[in-house]
């Protein structure tokens, strides 16, 4: 599944599974399809900061085959959405999200 995050401060779509991960982590249910207000932006990309700050470091990883693609961390999966809400909430924009 995707889930796809609409707002008049932009679009994003992501892999279902990370999605509803960094929802629960802003305190939100998980539920789509949903919204979060402009207003409620900003404390949501707080915790979300905050729950990926607690995650425990990514160990380095030995890759053996060069070919191999290197993996994604949740941290990184996180910036797009968070852009996207810091963006909505300086605009007074609410999020939208569905499934893709």
């Amino acid at each position: 599944m995707l889930v796809k995050f609409d707002s008049d401060a932009g679009s994003l779509t992501m892999f279902g599974d990370v999605a509803i991960e960094l929802l629960h982590m802003m305190g939100h249910s998980g539920t789509v399809p949903s919204a979060m207000l402009a207003a409620d932006l900003p404390a949501a990309v707080a915790r979300l900061k905050s729950a990926l700050a607690a995650l425990p470091a990514p160990a380095p990883e030995a890759r053996e085959d060069r070919d191999q693609e290197p993996k994604v961390s949740l941290r990184q999966r996180a910036f797009p959405l968070i852009e996207l809400f810091d963006r909505a909430a300086r605009r007074g924009a609410d999020v939208l999200w569905d499934r893709a």
